[in-house]
């Protein structure tokens, strides 16, 4: 089993996240919300992400949720379901509860599933 986050596994194109976000299928917790697309029809999940300025201004604390949020779904892509996933984080997450935001995740995709 491959464990690399390759660009088949991602969502690129702005035409992409429309149709996700046009399903209007959405489940949400305190810190993210998750939108996901049922039966994208490759046989594997895809991941999109959404982290605003408004969420966290700094840069570098951006990019720290979304490297949380991409290791966990590269960790776990092998056992999701062909759906597209749209995960926005509603507020910000650091070292100290990275593991929540995980837990959340977990629950959020499932759900999905």
């Amino acid at each position: 089993m491959k464990q690399g986050f390759a660009k088949r596994y991602r969502l690129l194109k702005t035409d992409d996240f429309s149709s996700v976000f046009a399903f209007k299928k959405q489940h949400g917790s305190a810190l993210m919300q998750v939108f996901y697309l049922p039966g994208n029809g490759l046989g594997h999940a895809r991941l999109g992400l959404v982290v605003s300025k408004k969420t966290a201004k700094r840069a570098h604390e951006r990019n720290y949720m979304k490297r949380v949020v991409r290791e966990w779904f590269r960790c776990h892509k092998e056992t999701l379901p062909p759906n597209d996933f749209i995960v926005r984080v509603r507020r910000p997450f650091n070292r100290e509860t990275a593991a929540e935001a995980r837990s959340q995740l977990a629950q959020l995709i499932r759900k999905a599933s």
